[in-house]
C-alpha cells in the first residue's frame, strides 16, 4: 500500500487538487488505517490510471 505523498508524486499532482478530485468521486480508492493515515493499494491506483488512459481514448 502507497502513502498519500508517494501516489501525489507518482500522479504528479498536488494535495489540494488531489482532494478537490476525490470530493468529485474521480479520484482512486483510499483506505484509512486505525492510526488515521490514508493509504492506497497499488493495485486501486492501476486501475484508476488505466481507466483515466481510456477516458482520454
Amino acid at each position: 500500500m502507497l502513502k498519500l505523498p508517494e501516489v501525489l508524486e507518482e500522479i504528479d499532482m498536488s494535495r489540494a487538487a488531489f482532494y478537490r478530485m476525490r470530493a468529485r468521486g474521480k479520484a482512486p480508492r483510499l483506505v484509512k488505517l486505525p492510526n488515521g493515515h490514508l493509504r492506497v493499494r497499488r493495485s486501486d491506483l492501476d486501475a484508476w490510471w488505466a481507466d483515466c488512459e481510456r477516458a482520454a481514448a
